[in-house]
């Protein structure tokens, strides 16, 4: 898998449209009832395949219309666990990235205690 990281917006923009591009391909169905199943335009999707900006309203519009909404569960993963109480005062933000740090190591720790295994 590439280094998502490293990529520019402009181009993470891109391999989403041909990673869409390929799912509506997938799914044998062309730009035009990609676009009636999404309430969409044809010039839309041709944008979002593309990579020429598109709105999370069409990104999801087209996910649904591809049945391929359980990507969302990849892209935004419903949280496990509590969040940090934040800390107050004098270096809080201090204070918050060693607690954030902290737990970050631990849990490296145990990832690799299960890798090992």
């Amino acid at each position: 898998m590439s280094n998502l990281h490293s990529k520019s917006l402009e181009e993470l923009q891109q391999l989403l449209g041909k990673r869409m591009n390929a799912l509506r391909l997938l799914r044998n169905l062309d730009q035009r009832t990609t676009a009636e199943r999404a309430g969409l335009s044809v010039r839309t999707v041709l944008y979002l395949e593309e990579g020429r900006g598109a709105t999370l309203n069409t990104l999801l519009r087209v996910l649904r219309a591809l049945d391929a909404l359980d990507g969302m569960e990849l892209l935004a993963p419903m949280p496990v666990g509590k969040p940090l109480p934040l800390p107050r005062g004098p270096h809080a933000k201090e204070r918050l990235q060693h607690r954030i740090d902290k737990k970050a190591k631990s849990e490296k720790k145990q990832s690799a205690k299960k890798s090992a295994n």
